[in-house]
């Protein structure tokens, strides 16, 4: 598998979020728009196994090769940026700043809903014959995940935004997780098998994923789901994306840069000791 000690991967998270900050406009929007096309196939792809075989679990387990076929493929999501952009801040790279990863967090989301509408417009078209007929069962069961998680959390109020954010957080926490698990192997199976595991507790789990989420809820209102652009909006995508940003940065990047790219003052002091106390030969 190649591995890659903690220490080594949590500098190439760093070098990531250095890369991301400078990466170009055009470079930005064009990798973020592939990664939301790629990941709403690959939500449609789990949702029609679930139909077909009426097992969620399988469609859990096949979801991540779109994920990982993203990753490796170079595109950026926004929940990966969320915690690797940052990074590169907190560690003091020249030339990096908040309001550069404000622009890249903001390319990004433009990209992938860009992505995942334009999935989701080509799907709309394969599930009804081109609009000519009544949504198959597959996108009568997009329409339907759309109406639960908006009109679901909206009826439970407060106590429904509360659920919604917890649920992206944990998603996150799981999804950033794949995409740091990436770099813990220099081989391309290795990579895939770190980041297949996160991905399926997320995904089995229903937790919430704002891109995954760009296409089942705009699919959902463009199938005949009875909820609004408003309702998906308000009671889905924004506390979602704020749940993917708390997850992604505390519970991964932030913890792994803690622990693992600085070093404590005592432990560089014990090191030092180490060194000045090793007799000549």
């Amino acid at each position: 598998m190649s591995y890659v000690m903690p220490k080594e991967f949590a500098s190439k998270m760093v070098d990531a979020g250095e890369s991301k900050i400078f990466m170009a406009t055009k470079d930005t929007l064009i990798r973020s728009y592939m990664a939301g096309a790629i990941l709403a196939l690959a939500a449609a792809f789990a949702v029609t196994i679930a139909v077909q075989t009426g097992d969620f679990l399988v469609a859990s387990l096949l979801f991540p090769v779109g994920f990982c076929l993203l990753y490796l493929m170079g595109f950026d999501l926004l929940t990966g940026v969320f915690t690797l952009a940052p990074l590169a801040v907190i560690a003091k790279r020249p030339g990096c700043t908040w309001k550069g990863v404000l622009r890249n967090w903001g390319l990004v989301f433009c990209g992938n809903f860009a992505g995942a509408m334009t999935t989701a417009v080509l799907m709309a078209v394969v599930f009804t014959t081109g609009f000519s007929a009544e949504p198959n069962a597959v996108g009568q069961k997009i329409g339907s995940i759309g109406e639960a998680r908006t009109l679901g959390y909206a009826a439970a109020g407060g106590a429904g935004l509360l659920t919604v954010f917890v649920r992206a957080v944990l998603c996150n926490w799981m999804v950033s997780t794949g995409v740091v698990a990436a770099m813990m192997s220099t081989s391309t199976s290795g990579k895939i098998m770190a980041m297949w595991m996160p991905i399926i507790v997320f995904f089995y789990l229903g937790f919430e994923h704002s891109i995954v989420n760009m296409f089942l809820f705009p699919s959902g209102i463009m199938l005949g789901g009875e909820f609004t652009w408003t309702d998906y909006f308000i009671y889905n995508e924004i506390p979602v994306v704020l749940g993917n940003l708390v997850g992604g940065l505390t519970f991964v990047g932030g913890m792994i840069y803690a622990t693992h790219f600085r070093e404590s003052p005592k432990r560089n002091a014990a090191r030092n000791d180490d060194v000045v106390s090793v007799p000549a030969e």
